[in-house]
């Protein structure tokens, strides 16, 4: 991979970024990421790999080029109109405000909700939490759950917890690759066992875990339920949480567009010209096949499983290759 180390007036020559992976274990992880995505793990409950993130505790760390082994805050505290775009320098000053993750579900994940900010704020001075998944790989009859299947009610919530049905309550679907949850804040969900996801979602880490399948973790212990923290943080309405969304070869094919992040779908055969505003930085992320991303003539190249973040001052590149790629912006 090219290193660029120019300078222009005292400004560094801007480049996309590649961050160390961040692995966390999780109780329901496994081999995926490694034999799918090619990370680097080297335990068998391997839940996600942070791609890019400035949770506390969590900050990325570069991986690439002039800034190699620096965190991305510093970057950021810097330069930020350069990385972060002038649009999102001025709306959210200096905070990166997406986190973006990729997951294996060998086992179900923990049924569980995400605080809006108007509360995330209030209880734990964060952002809410809204998201999207895109089914990178499923094994057959992979599910996820994703809302009621009826208006519901915090009555009938806390009896279905109570009795051990609130499965059934819950509205469950099949997925398969290429496959688009977006959930709002409020929505309880699971990911399913047997499903490897790319997630898009607000920089925040503050998940209350409703049902956990009764399971207890190696040393015998169950992990912490957050069954009345959850209470007021749910959406009892029937929601519509699945996306459709065009093909069209060598476009950006808008599949979300929210407040927090707009995210595209870009299958690529062969290459296009990009230009961007200066507006937002942009992140890719590699689902399937490979690509090059070419400035100056200046070569990078990606494949499945790489997310790269393309600073908001990087304004023209060109994307060749063969490729399904998920392209990430603030609008």
């Amino acid at each position: 991979m090219a290193e660029i180390c120019i300078k222009q007036k005292g400004m560094p020559i801007f480049y996309p970024l590649q961050f160390d992976p961040i692995l966390k274990e999780r109780i329901w992880g496994g081999q995926k990421l490694k034999t799918l995505l090619h990370k680097q793990i080297t335990s068998e409950i391997t839940g996600e790999s942070w791609e890019l993130s400035t949770v506390p505790g969590d900050i990325s760390v570069i991986a690439n080029g002039e800034f190699k082994g620096k965190p991305l805050t510093e970057i950021i505290d810097q330069f930020p109109d350069a990385l972060l775009g002038t649009a999102v320098y001025k709306n959210f000053g200096k905070q990166f405000p997406l986190l973006f993750k990729y997951l294996d579900a060998h086992e179900d994940l923990s049924i569980q909700v995400h605080p809006n900010d108007e509360l995330a704020k209030k209880r734990h001075n964060s952002f809410g939490k809204t998201e999207m998944w895109y089914v990178m790989q499923a094994d057959e009859n992979a599910r996820i759950i994703v809302g009621f299947k009826e208006k519901s009610s915090p009555e009938a919530y806390l009896k279905s917890l109570e009795d051990q049905s609130i499965i059934a309550i819950l509205d469950t679907k099949l997925a398969k690759p290429g496959d688009v949850f977006f959930l709002e804040t409020g929505t309880v969900h699971a990911i399913g066992a047997g499903l490897v996801v790319a997630e898009i979602q607000q920089t925040s880490d503050i998940t209350y875990r409703i049902y956990d399948f009764d399971r207890v973790d190696a040393n015998g212990n169950h992990r912490e339920l957050h069954v009345d923290l959850a209470l007021d943080a749910i959406n009892y309405e029937k929601t519509d949480t699945y996306k459709t969304y065009d093909k069209v070869e060598n476009k950006s094919n808008e599949i979300v567009d929210c407040p927090y992040f707009t995210t595209n779908f870009l299958p690529l055969d062969g290459d296009i010209k990009v230009e961007k505003s200066g507006k937002s930085f942009t992140v890719y992320m590699c689902t399937e096949g490979s690509f090059e991303l070419t400035f100056d003539s200046k070569k990078f190249q990606y494949q499945q499983g790489d997310t790269v973040l393309v600073p908001a001052d990087l304004k023209k590149y060109e994307l060749i290759g063969k490729a399904s790629i998920l392209e990430i912006y603030i609008s």
